[in-house]
């Protein structure tokens, strides 16, 4: 497969690592920062799927810095929609650790006619509008608060704190994240009319394509496209502390054996390291960007099938952390 331009040792060790894959991969080191794309051009966007949340869970600690919201502020204070039901009543301090007792999806999301459709056709299961979304959160039944991952908590979180600033979650992604760090090619379609012209397009583990995966809906929890260029300049930001809201790295609860979390990011203590990360799933696409912040660096992977990269990904970040 031939190397589309972008750093040639970082394009050889991508094909390595994903054994011809259509991906794209971003790293920082010594303050370096290398892009690479293998079968997809460099400069396409291409979905971060649930790597959004982390984006999220950025601008909700941004929120709480600026005062415009706390840890315990209750979803209905802010999406007057949900006030007065079960979901209404969560705190966004557990939603942003997976913790406010709200299942992975809502009620009456149709998850198994979705997901059948998904495996038959590569149809998006995800697309509802912001109303259509509370609507359904409206009457969703909240467990027991309990680690347990939550994309609908997710969604509400992000568009709690856009209700709170008094703007929608792709202007206040753009604002505050995306506009000031110069991620230009970072944005959240509402609908595949939405997709910028050379979004890449996903496919399945035996290669079939995948209907993009867009909705406002969405946005907060899987929703974002971004390019190799933006997630190295995410990446960059994340270590020099250019990035708003960086207190979201930093582990504030359990999540599961030998894991701790913040505001979405996941932190793991490994030998000899301490990885910061957040990976994403889509119908089409599999991403990784993870951090050793002691160290410097940092590696992001976004494949364009259906097979995962935290193992691609892990061992990018490694092989910086020993260089």
């Amino acid at each position: 497969m031939t190397a589309v331009p972008g750093d040639a040792a970082l394009a050889a060790r991508l094909d390595e690592l994903v054994a011809g894959r259509p991906a794209v991969a971003a790293t920082v080191a010594a303050g370096r920062t290398a892009t690479a794309s293998r079968g997809v051009p460099l400069e396409a966007d291409v979905e971060l799927g649930s790597v959004s949340k982390g984006l999220t869970g950025l601008l909700y600690a941004d929120a709480v810095d600026r005062g415009e919201v706390a840890p315990g502020t209750r979803l209905g204070d802010l999406l007057t929609d949900l006030d007065g039901s079960p979901a209404g009543d969560a705190v966004l301090a557990a939603l942003a650790t997976h913790r406010s007792g709200l299942p992975r999806l809502p009620a009456g999301s149709r998850a198994l006619r979705r997901t059948v459709a998904l495996w038959r056709t590569g149809a998006n299961p995800y697309g509802e509008d912001l109303p259509a979304l509370l609507a359904q959160a409206r009457r969703t039944r909240v467990g027991r608060p309990r680690p347990r991952y939550s994309n609908l908590g997710y969604e509400l979180l992000g568009h709690a704190l856009a209700a709170a600033a008094g703007t929608t979650y792709a202007d206040l992604l753009h604002d505050r994240l995306t506009g000031p760090l110069g991620m230009g090619g970072t944005y959240v379609p509402a609908s595949p009319a939405q997709l910028r012209p050379g979004a890449a397009t996903g496919a399945d583990r035996r290669g079939r394509p995948r209907a993009p995966w867009t909705g406002e809906g969405l946005g907060p929890a899987g929703g974002v496209r971004s390019t190799a260029a933006d997630l190295g300049r995410l990446l960059a930001a994340l270590l020099d502390g250019g990035a708003p809201g960086l207190r979201a790295l930093d582990p504030v609860e359990r999540l599961g054996p030998g894991a701790r979390i913040g505001a979405a990011w996941v932190v793991v203590r490994l030998p000899g390291r301490v990885l910061t990360w957040h990976n994403g799933g889509t119908g089409g696409f599999r991403s990784w960007v993870g951090l050793d912040r002691d160290a410097g660096c940092g590696a992001a992977v976004v494949a364009a099938d259906g097979r995962g990269v935290d193992r691609q990904g892990q061992a990018l970040l490694e092989g910086l952390g020993a260089a």
